[in-house]
């Protein structure tokens, strides 16, 4: 049975720089939590993104179709450079709904730092996927809900995967089989003419 805590819409923006099977993973993970989980490719300021956000989209967008949830959507739309307007965004789409905002632990010790960051706290809940190399501190936690923040941590199990490491050391195998062909076809990520 799933508790009230629950019971919102999950939004995971994501850099999708490509997208791999940790984000594969956390999508049928809060799919399992959720009622409903948006995602959608985001252009974070703080990171060097290596593809445009069109392709990152195409290749998140691949994915979403390929997992097949009933209650998963990509709503591209919620796209923006900073996570106050996504949640203005998601606010006039789903003007009745409590929203619950994914972020990994490795962002919680920068999020009283974002644009705006006590308004984020007052629109959307913290929920918090622990990542491995990020361990949870509870001072980090606390300073959060000092500020206003109502935070989850989230029952769920990440691989270690990351999108750097397919782009520093190529290492395809934590590519969901479901993007492969557009990296080939496109010579995404340096991927075309390798044997994977």
């Amino acid at each position: 049975m799933k508790h009230n805590i629950y019971q919102s819409i999950a939004l995971m923006g994501t850099s999708a720089d490509p997208p791999t099977n940790g984000h594969e993973a956390l999508l049928i993970g809060l799919s399992k939590i959720f009622p409903t989980v948006i995602t959608w490719a985001s252009d974070n300021p703080g990171k060097n993104h290596k593809t445009s956000l069109s392709q990152r989209h195409e290749l998140l967008n691949a994915l979403v179709e390929e997992l097949a949830l009933p209650n998963l959507e990509l709503h591209q739309e919620l796209s923006h450079q900073w996570a106050i307007k996504t949640l203005q965004s998601a606010s006039e789409l789903w003007p009745n709904k409590s929203l619950t905002l994914i972020i990994g632990s490795d962002l919680i010790t920068d999020l009283p730092n974002w644009l705006d960051a006590k308004n984020i706290l007052r629109k959307a809940q913290l929920g918090i996927v622990p990542r491995i190399g990020w361990p949870l501190v509870k001072h980090d936690i606390d300073t959060l809900k000092d500020i206003g923040g109502k935070v989850i941590i989230l029952p769920l199990k990440i691989p270690a995967t990351a999108s750097s490491a397919i782009n520093n050391n190529q290492i395809f195998s934590q590519i969901p089989t479901s993007i492969l062909p557009i990296l080939q076809q496109k010579n995404l990520y340096g991927i075309s003419g390798k044997k994977i």
